[in-house]
């Protein structure tokens, strides 16, 4: 029985370039490490299409990639079974059945990323592959009023790397939060889709709202100004999580 399914993948991205799989074969991807996994169950040549390109140290609670499968095992039971051919750092967490021409990157609604700041005066090295390390102290009041210039319809030409290639920089971002909890900082967004490194300029530009080096009450200005010198650094890789991708049925 020939169907297309849609699976929800959580992982580490510590150890690989990236989730898309690259030309070379000796470059570890965990797009790759899915469809080697899926073509040796299934017994069939698979090759699956994620609704993210992270990348590289990049990690994912609610990454999604459909597969086209043959077989009659339960959806259900999918999850587990493909577990058992993944390494520890790649876990399937969902499945579940989908149209034929189910695209999962153009058809999702909603994306939730968090990044999070590890803001202490020392390094911990238990959570070096999991935050950006700011040792200056962070205001996160101040952040929090910047980042609630980003809530809206805007264009976002000046929140994105050199690479993006999208048809159009507007984007709507539905929700923002600042929190601390001890010595971590999180931001938490949620938005209709985002831009190449669009979420890590954000944190960038927010961490330097929390130094000192942006104010606050400049950020619509510089959202309005689409200039890609304004706004702050791109933050590291490693303190970003893609938590979820959400559609309207599924």
């Amino acid at each position: 029985m020939k169907r297309r399914v849609l699976l929800t993948v959580s992982y580490d991205g510590t150890a690989y370039s990236g989730w898309q799989k690259q030309p070379q074969e000796n470059v570890k991807t965990v797009q790759g490490e899915l469809d080697k996994a899926c073509t040796a169950f299934f017994k069939n040549k698979t090759e699956s299409i994620g609704a993210s390109r992270t990348d590289a140290g990049v990690h994912a609670l609610g990454q999604r990639a459909v597969i086209d499968i043959e077989s009659t095992i339960p959806t259900e039971r999918i999850p587990l079974a493909l577990n058992g051919a993944l390494p520890e750092d790649i876990v399937i967490t969902g499945a579940a059945d989908v149209p034929d021409g189910f695209n999962p990157r153009f058809e999702a609604v909603k994306k939730t990323y968090e990044y999070k700041i590890y803001n202490s005066k020392f390094r911990n090295p238990l959570y070096r592959n999991y935050s950006e390390y700011v040792r200056e102290p962070l205001d996160v009041e101040k952040m929090q009023t910047a980042a609630e210039a980003f809530v809206g319809e805007h264009d976002f030409k000046g929140f994105c790397s050199s690479g993006n290639s999208s048809k159009t920089t507007v984007r709507t971002i539905y929700d923002i939060s600042v929190t601390r909890k001890d010595d971590f900082i999180v931001i938490r967004v949620t938005g209709n889709g985002f831009l190449y490194n669009m979420v890590r300029i954000l944190a960038g530009t927010l961490i330097y709202c929390g130094n000192g080096k942006i104010k606050p009450e400049d950020m619509a200005e510089i959202i309005e100004s689409g200039d890609r010198q304004k706004a702050g650094k791109t933050a590291g890789p490693l303190g970003l999580t893609l938590v979820k991708i959400m559609y309207a049925n599924f």
